[in-house]
């Protein structure tokens, strides 16, 4: 099959597998033609929860992995002790040529740890972000980084800045991107040190569309496409962002449930009311991509389930057919594929 996207899953990883993950998996497979998916964990157990579903068996496969890194598990030493893990096996696979994507919603320190030690950096790139699209007035915008880097320096947001405003033009079509820096104020003076120190970096790069500071009220107004900060201020973002919508969607159903009269009126705006909550819904838009590695790593809610799935690793499918990876080693480091930087270690 031409043009097809090999996407490993760890079928699991997350508070709902494998039987989430192993829908998510049909599901995708049955929207996209181009599309294998790679269910990665115990087989047996794998082909017991198929037996009797109906889907493309030229284009699903099972990769043996007998264990199963646990979310309390110390990140770096399960990587390393853990070499049949799910996760290890699914990025291995990645490293290998055998796979273009990784999807996992399983351990978030693992599935970093694992992109850095065996997908491997791009050369030339100092942090790999993660990179989560959020719903706003506007549509969507990019939060970088939402969970990957603590601490990071002005040279790391400068890096996510140029990956984001990549990934936002190539993956979801947003001509020319308006990147901002996460701020408490517009003035240019304002902020603590990473933040004054990063803003003239990205006010002198000739490759983003930088408009200036962003305050978190105005983030879901959708004024800018491609939002940085370090990894703490995101996650707070990210997490905060969730949990108001949820609370708002739970409030509005409560609502419109409170007496004979709102249940009449939301008879007549469920249309416009079910698509508006449909945009609110995070899992819309599939998981958070690890940016700068040599192949695609996607890190989707440890709570996920089909739907969220589902769209994870379709997102995986634009990723490779426009060459995320290839094009920020060629736009951040003027480097080709044959600079690909190998592994950081071995695990």
């Amino acid at each position: 099959m031409e043009n097809v996207t090999r996407v490993a899953v760890d079928a699991m990883g997350g508070d709902n597998a494998p039987d989430e993950i192993l829908q998510g998996a049909l599901d995708a497979l049955a929207a996209e033609k181009h599309l294998e998916v790679i269910l990665v964990g115990p087989q047996d157990l794998l082909e017991e929860k198929l037996s009797g579903k109906q889907f493309p068996k030229d284009r699903l496969h099972i990769v043996h992995a007998s264990e199963v890194i646990e979310t309390g598990d110390p990140p770096v030493q399960s990587v390393r002790r853990k070499k049949d893990s799910s996760i290890v096996v699914g990025q291995r696979l990645v490293r290998e040529g055998k796979a273009d994507a990784f999807v996992s919603a399983g351990s978030t320190g693992a599935v970093l740890v694992g992109g850095q030690l065996l997908v491997g950096r791009i050369r030339g790139i100092e942090r790999t972000p993660l990179a989560s699209v959020i719903p706003t007035t506007k549509g969507v915008s990019l939060l970088i980084d939402c969970g990957a880097n603590v601490d990071a320096r002005s040279s790391h947001l400068l890096q996510f800045a140029r990956m984001g405003s990549i990934y936002m033009e190539y993956v979801l079509g947003i001509s020319n991107p308006r990147v901002a820096i996460v701020n408490i104020g517009l003035e240019e003076e304002k902020g603590n040190a990473l933040v004054k120190e990063t803003y003239p970096l990205l006010k002198s790069c000739p490759d983003i569309n930088f408009i200036g500071s962003i305050e978190a009220r105005e983030i879901p107004h959708g004024y800018a496409d491609v939002i940085v900060c370090e990894a703490f201020t995101g996650n707070v973002i990210l997490k905060l962002y969730e949990g108001t919508a949820s609370a708002l969607i739970g409030k509005i159903k409560k609502g419109m449930m409170s007496s004979l009269s709102a249940k009449i009126g939301a008879l007549l705006v469920k249309p416009a009311l079910k698509k508006t909550l449909k945009e609110l819904d995070s899992t819309e838009y599939g998981g958070a991509p690890l940016l700068g590695l040599n192949g695609l790593v996607v890190k989707t809610h440890g709570s996920a389930k089909a739907k969220e799935i589902r769209n994870s690793i379709l997102q995986c499918v634009v990723f490779h057919q426009q060459d995320i990876p290839g094009k920020i080693r060629k736009q951040l480091t003027g480097l080709e594929e044959v600079g690909k930087e190998q592994p950081e270690g071995k695990a």
